[in-house]
């Protein structure tokens, strides 16, 4: 029987010092020193399988990550709520400054499905939070009842959230900051890309 998955994640870390505190320190003092210029916001799934760290080969201090589930963005709503994502956003954007903004979307989202699901039977989640938070990306099931065309439409849904928020259509008009939209083929290890003067996602590497 193999270790627990906590203490290979332990033995992880220890790889992971050695890489950077041993063999290559200039780049964490650079980090603690200089602060985080990332240049890059990626909002992504909380999902276990889709780790954006691993999945574009990023080194510490390359990408401002948020997650969440089913990687949705809200719109813009500034009030006295919770509003973690939107949070994290604004950071992003008018502090670090960030040039690029990726929603990355997959195949096999849980969210997504217990969205679809919801549509077709009505079956509620019996959870206290998870079906308020997925009913911002309800009228993408509108498109049918397929999970990942649905997944697809639902990063399109996200970007246009992203420019109700005032802050980030200043920076878009102004040539500042660019909008992505990408969509993970985990069956095939395929990455999409939404082309926006096409409105279409197309196949990537």
């Amino acid at each position: 029987m193999g270790k627990p998955t906590v203490d290979r994640m332990l033995a992880g870390f220890k790889s992971f010092k050695a890489i950077y505190y041993e063999q290559r320190p200039e780049r964490v003092k650079d980090l603690v020193d200089m602060g985080q210029k990332p240049e890059v916001l990626l909002i992504a799934c909380s999902d276990s399988r889709v780790d954006p760290a691993i999945l574009t080969n990023a080194e510490p201090g390359e990408m401002f990550v948020v997650r969440n589930v089913a990687n949705l963005v809200p719109p813009y709503e500034p009030d006295e709520n919770y509003h973690g994502t939107s949070a994290a956003i604004e950071f992003a954007v008018c502090d670090l400054k960030v040039r690029d903004i990726v929603v990355l979307g997959h195949e096999c989202c849980g969210g997504i499905s217990a969205l679809v699901e919801h549509a077709e039977t009505g079956k509620v989640p019996d959870r206290d939070f998870i079906g308020s938070w997925m009913s911002m990306a309800r009228s993408c099931v509108e498109h049918g009842p397929d999970v990942e065309k649905v997944s697809r439409h639902s990063v399109r849904n996200s970007l246009n959230n992203l420019m109700t928020f005032p802050f980030i259509r200043e920076r878009v008009e102004a040539g500042d900051l660019t909008l992505h939209g990408w969509w993970y083929g985990m069956k095939e290890g395929i990455l999409w890309r939404f082309n926006s003067a096409k409105d279409t996602f197309e196949q990537g590497e």
